[in-house]
């Protein structure tokens, strides 16, 4: 338990520039804090104390502001950036070296028995107010961008922007998406047709304008 703790809090000194500490880290992190809990509520819900965990998780929520059930498995060195509004559900998995902003979901879609909530693979970054909503997995490294709303799976090291989310592929580039903070230098597929058309219109205007002049010679 003590290993683990010093893992997560070596992460958040890595990955925050604004932390000083590791003690101010234990002491004033919210996302620490409700790591700290659900770790206890988890295994109260493993061990079919599900009254305890639930409210464990309670207490958790009304402290943090970070809602994690108690079913919900969480990898090492997982990484809570803020951390008010975030919601994980029951069955619910994130990998290893996750970074999670403000105000993401890992959420379902409706009232499926079973499997029904995400799973995050390894090095996964979600940026604030991101939605994922699904059983189905985010591969390893991938990166979802800020307010983007994920329905559908997405393949390792990709990165999925917009509503509903697209996957945006970087051939040939290697990163680590877990330490890279950078929310909004991503390529936004509906942005890019939504140019290539703007440039088509300006195209035709100007060919029936110079078609307009020749017939008024």
């Amino acid at each position: 338990m003590f290993e683990r703790l010093m893992e997560t809090l070596a992460a958040y000194q890595a990955r925050d520039p604004a932390a000083r500490s590791k003690l101010e880290i234990f002491l004033l992190y919210p996302g620490v804090h409700a790591i700290i809990f659900h770790r206890v509520s988890h295994w109260l819900y493993s061990h079919k104390l599900l009254f305890l965990a639930r409210l464990n998780s309670q207490i958790a929520r009304h402290v943090t502001g970070i809602e994690i059930h108690p079913g919900a498995k969480i990898g090492r060195r997982f990484v809570i950036d803020h951390g008010m509004g975030i919601v994980i559900g029951e069955t619910a998995e994130v990998g290893d070296d996750c970074l999670l902003y403000h105000g993401v979901t890992l959420g379902g879609t409706g009232k499926d028995q079973g499997k029904r909530h995400p799973t995050l693979g390894n090095n996964v970054m979600v940026s604030a107010g991101a939605k994922v909503l699904g059983p189905f997995k985010v591969g390893d490294g991938a990166r979802i961008a800020a307010n983007a709303v994920v329905l559908t799976e997405i393949p390792p090291q990709a990165t999925a922007v917009g509503v509903p989310a697209r996957v945006v592929r970087i051939a040939g580039e290697r990163v680590d998406y877990a330490s890279t903070v950078d929310q909004i230098h991503v390529t936004d597929p509906v942005q890019k047709e939504l140019q290539a058309l703007s440039s088509r219109l300006e195209w035709l205007e100007k060919l029936m304008d110079e078609q307009a002049k020749s017939q008024n010679r």
